[in-house]
């Protein structure tokens, strides 16, 4: 069979290579190839066992993910199962009931009643809905901003997640990028003159809680002196947190609370499936319900209101997420992020004692470091890059022993990329910071 040729080389261990590392899996040439009538069982013991194989290759795989912001360590698959075999559509306003009975909308309204109670605002004082991830969280967002707003002008920093610069596009909007600091903070003078450039325009504006590669947290009680100072008053700007990691790490490690609706906040964020964890790409988006109205149109057809940037959404994915939350617990997440800061400060102090550059910001579990000098050891850690940094982001499901292997793993290969002398590792002080940067330059300023 055609869509078979690919799997005869997947990267499955055989029995003498047990215990070496699984190299990256490759892309599938596969092709739809229809049942033989004649031989229906055959072709079906075909179908399950490319399937066996490209599970048992991801299994292997997932000892090697520590470049990208998914928790993968979840275990009610199993018990959540069953639900497959139904269609679950939350067409429409999650708290409007459709006349299809094929739904989760209960299961929905409850996980957003819990992160309303999370983030401060009262079950009538909120709108909000589960998204397909964080990208339509930060379109939501900003369509709000823009629909409060129609000449208001988005701000956002250069470190922003690029759903916000698609939004600009998508919604033609004006948009100020932002410098940063070093830390992969917003810059908080270049902010202040740029509204002072756009005084006659409303602010729309984006906050980072957490950065996506440096995991940064921009300071929104000094955003909001800025605009204050600036001579903004409350009904001319509209603020969007974009907590898409953070939202469920920062609550539960610092004394203050970052995100709150007690604040004057337009809208939070985040995906669903990061920190907590969930098989389907999920966000949670929430507003304050007096925004909304703009945004609603009664749709007869689904006989509900809708105020969504999709139609059809996700019903497995509340329930999953409601799961999670019932089974996790604020005491389980809280021992997640706690877990997780540690690890973190555990692979930086180890990358330090060797002499290798690396950042960890304040309540962050991504470390910033070099970019190993060799694409296989990226892709075989499943590393993020840009420019002469890579990260790691210590998720729920990497461990100490991951950390040391891939420390291990790093060392080693290290010692072949730089013995010969003439290639050294980069320079990142522009980077992470002159503190941060232990490369030769350095040592021979200190």
């Amino acid at each position: 069979m055609g869509f078979e040729r690919e799997f005869d080389i997947m990267i499955v261990p055989t029995k003498g290579e047990i215990n070496a590392p699984p190299p990256p899996r490759k892309n599938l040439s596969l092709s739809v190839v229809e049942s033989d009538d004649k031989d229906i069982k055959t072709s079906s013991q075909e179908l399950d066992r490319i399937l066996t194989q490209y599970i048992e290759t991801l299994s292997h795989r997932t000892e090697y993910h520590i470049g990208y912001p998914v928790n993968i360590c979840y275990e009610h698959h199993a018990a959540l199962a069953p639900l497959l075999q139904f269609h679950l559509n939350n067409c429409g306003d999650p708290f409007t009931q459709n006349t299809v009975d094929f739904h989760s909308k209960d299961f929905e309204v409850a996980v957003l009643d819990w992160f309303a109670q999370l983030w401060e605002i009262e079950k009538d004082e909120y709108w909000g809905y589960i998204t397909n991830g964080g990208t339509e969280g930060n379109l939501h967002g900003l369509l709000i901003g823009r629909e409060l707003h129609p000449t208001g002008i988005i701000y956002a920093s250069k470190d922003s997640h690029y759903s916000i610069f698609k939004a600009a596009r998508m919604y033609r909007m004006e948009i100020e990028t932002i410098n940063t600091l070093v830390n992969g903070e917003i810059d908080y003078a270049d902010l202040r003159s740029k509204l002072l450039l756009n005084k006659n325009k409303p602010a729309i504006i984006n906050i980072n809680i957490g950065t996506t590669f440096k995991g940064a947290i921009d300071d929104l009680d000094l955003v909001l002196q800025i605009l204050q100072k600036c001579g903004y008053s409350n009904d001319r700007y509209y603020i969007h947190c974009d907590a898409a990691l953070y939202g469920l790490i920062v609550p539960f490690i610092q004394h203050v609370k970052t995100i709150t609706f007690k604040k004057p906040i337009g809208s939070v964020s985040i995906s669903g499936h990061k920190f907590l964890g969930c098989p389907m790409p999920c966000g949670i988006q929430i507003t304050r319900k007096g925004y909304i109205t703009s945004l609603s149109t009664k749709i007869e057809y689904i006989a509900s209101v809708d105020a969504t940037i999709s139609g059809s959404r996700n019903g497995l994915a509340p329930i999953f997420l409601w799961y999670s939350l019932c089974m996790k617990g604020r005491a389980g997440l809280q021992q997640d992020a706690k877990m997780c800061n540690e690890n973190a400060r555990y692979l930086k102090g180890r990358l330090h004692k060797a002499g290798i550059s690396a950042m960890l910001n304040e309540s962050s579990i991504i470390v910033v470091f070099e970019r190993p000098n060799d694409p296989k050891f990226i892709r075989h850690w499943q590393l993020s890059c840009t420019r002469d940094m890579a990260h790691v982001v210590v998720m729920p499901g990497i461990t100490r022993e991951t950390i040391d292997s891939f420390f291990k793993d790093l060392m080693q290969e290290r010692e072949k990329w730089y013995q010969v002398g003439t290639t050294v590792p980069p320079c990142l002080a522009d980077d992470i910071g002159s503190q941060n940067c232990l490369c030769s330059k350095q040592k021979m300023r200190h």
